[in-house]
């Protein structure tokens, strides 16, 4: 069985893993060239492409799908699938034509909503309850393929979008496995997408991160989540960035003003707009090292004059 497979972060790691484990034929492993990154802007790999060197699969790396070239250079592999998870490009028609069964998808939701580039992100700031795999047959839309298999996932109600990343990257192995074998069997039924109820998941920008204290507790704490560990909730305090990484609900109410700071023994807590207080746990100060709530309240005291915003 001779594939080729697509992928870039770390997200598409495990499926990948998997793949090798059980002896399919990866015949090629296609990521995004490699990126600078950092103060000192050090062009750095994929983490798909650093798993597939460490395996000595083979890499390309085009900046795009588009052209005659790759398409000639990906066609003599012959592959039986194309997989792929997280590429971050679209595959044009002549591409998805390559492969002898099918291009198939790993997708961080339950199809048909959340298509598109953040989909874990936007469920965990949404506030969603479940989220889940899904295995889906490629076209030439944003993920607009025919669904093959779904697996859910329940997201805690602390739970950050990196841990929900991290869960469902390693549920997708079985998923993907499990899809590619029925498929070859015909033991699938591809299930059409319903367009009323899809959704989009565009990218996130750093722009959503900031925190506006005037709105209900839930809805901060769910950006403080969604916004974990990429690019990380802000507001102002003193002057100067905050992020908070970590927060939690509570059932205490108060009068205070959206923003207010309240210390209760070694805890953090801010006022919302709906009159209740969150639990600030985990934050940093511009300059300063991420620390728990109790460590930052040692080097700045907490008094009736702190505000956040």
């Amino acid at each position: 069985m001779k594939i080729i497979y697509m992928g870039t972060p770390d997200f598409a790691v495990p499926c990948l893993e998997r793949l090798v484990k059980e002896n399919y034929e990866i015949c090629c492993v296609v990521t995004q060239p490699d990126k600078p990154q950092g103060r000192k802007q050090i062009l750095t790999p994929s983490q798909v492409k650093t798993a597939a060197l460490n395996h000595g699969l083979n890499v390309y790396q085009p900046s795009t799908l588009k052209t005659q070239e790759a398409y000639e250079y990906l066609k003599a592999f012959e592959p039986d699938f194309i997989i792929v998870a997280a590429y971050g490009k679209i595959l044009p028609k002549n591409i998805l034509d390559l492969p002898k069964y099918a291009c198939i998808n790993v997708h961080g939701s339950l199809l048909p909503e959340y298509r598109g580039a953040a989909p874990i992100q936007r469920s965990v700031l949404n506030g969603d309850k479940v989220t889940g795999i899904t295995t889906m047959l490629m076209g030439e839309g944003l993920d607009t393929g025919d669904m093959l298999l779904k697996l859910e996932y329940e997201i805690g109600e602390n739970e950050t979008s990196g841990e929900v990343f991290d869960k469902l990257a390693q549920m997708a192995p079985s998923l993907l496995t499990e899809t590619i074998e029925k498929f070859v069997k015909g033991e699938l039924i591809p299930e059409k997408q319903n367009e009323e109820k899809a959704t989009y998941a565009a990218m996130i920008t750093k722009e959503e991160a900031l925190i506006n204290w005037k709105k209900s507790s839930r809805e901060i704490h769910n950006l403080i989540r969604g916004m974990s560990p990429w690019p990380v909730a802000y507001t102002v305090y003193g002057g100067k960035k905050l992020k908070i990484f970590v927060s939690s609900l509570t059932d205490e109410k108060t009068d205070m003003e959206p923003g207010k700071l309240k210390k209760d023994k070694n805890e953090i807590l801010a006022a919302c707009g709906d009159g209740r207080l969150l639990k600030i746990e985990s934050l940093q100060l511009e300059g300063g090292k991420r620390l728990a709530a109790r460590d930052f309240l040692a080097g700045h005291p907490v008094t009736e004059d702190s505000v956040l915003g």
